[in-house]
């Protein structure tokens, strides 16, 4: 029988440490390499990082990649040469369509705080697009929308617009709720957990740690203590 849900606890991800700079890999990237997790469909990167106040990436290339940045705490200024000048902020999502090429810096803006963020790659479903940029806060927490869409292939109204057929859904669950999504037949779902703790299909999540889920029909969540996650819905 086929295993429905894979766990991928915080403490099995790779490491990384240059000082500055404090990496988690849930798959392979940069230095640690595990044939294990090489990535779960489409899904190729999620590194969460932190970064220290006045520390940051300087000027490096991408291309052919969908590169989604979300600040958990703290700020992100970034520059490109499409001529993109921002600040991320705790609580915003921005992707990079590399597309071509593009170049890029990140840095953290603060003289004090450290970064939190996740830098999440997906591989397109076409290579050569023109790059594109785009920025969202994301929306307030609604009991009554616990799963909010946050980036798909059809894009829209603060929606990211991925060239991949990906659906992203940002959870946020008070202690004790909970929410249910259904799996549609042949698809596959990445649960990273952001804050927080839940329950998922029988299985205790706290934050760092992530599940892969095939072959299952039916995702049910229930919080243990108000939690946050992403759920990637990926072909």
């Amino acid at each position: 029988m086929k295993q429905t849900i894979v766990l991928r606890r915080s403490n099995e991800r790779g490491q990384g440490d240059h000082g500055w700079l404090r990496s988690h890999f849930s798959f392979s990237f940069a230095d640690y390499y595990d044939p294990a997790h090489m990535g779960f469909r489409s899904l190729r990167v999620i590194n969460e990082d932190y970064i220290d106040a006045g520390q940051g990436f300087g000027t490096h290339p991408h291309k052919d990649m969908e590169i989604l940045t979300y600040v958990l705490e703290g700020e992100l200024a970034h520059q490109d040469s499409m001529g993109t000048s921002s600040v991320i902020k705790a609580g915003d999502v921005q992707k990079m369509s590399a597309g071509t090429g593009i170049k890029h810096s990140e840095f953290n803006p603060s003289k004090t705080n450290t970064t939190h963020l996740l830098q999440i790659w997906i591989v397109p479903a076409q290579q050569g697009i023109a790059p594109n940029y785009e920025q969202y806060a994301l929306p307030k927490p609604d009991e009554k929308n616990p799963l909010q869409l946050i980036a798909s292939s059809q894009g829209g109204k603060n929606i990211i617009l991925f060239y991949q057929d990906v659906e992203l859904y940002r959870g946020l669950l008070p202690k004790g709720a909970g929410v249910s999504f259904a799996v549609r037949p042949g698809r596959g779902v990445w649960i990273q957990m952001n804050k927080g703790k839940a329950d998922l299909n029988g299985h205790s999540l706290s934050a760092g740690d992530a599940a892969a889920v095939e072959h299952e029909g039916e995702i049910v969540f229930k919080a243990q203590d108000a939690a946050e996650f992403l759920l990637f819905d990926l072909k």
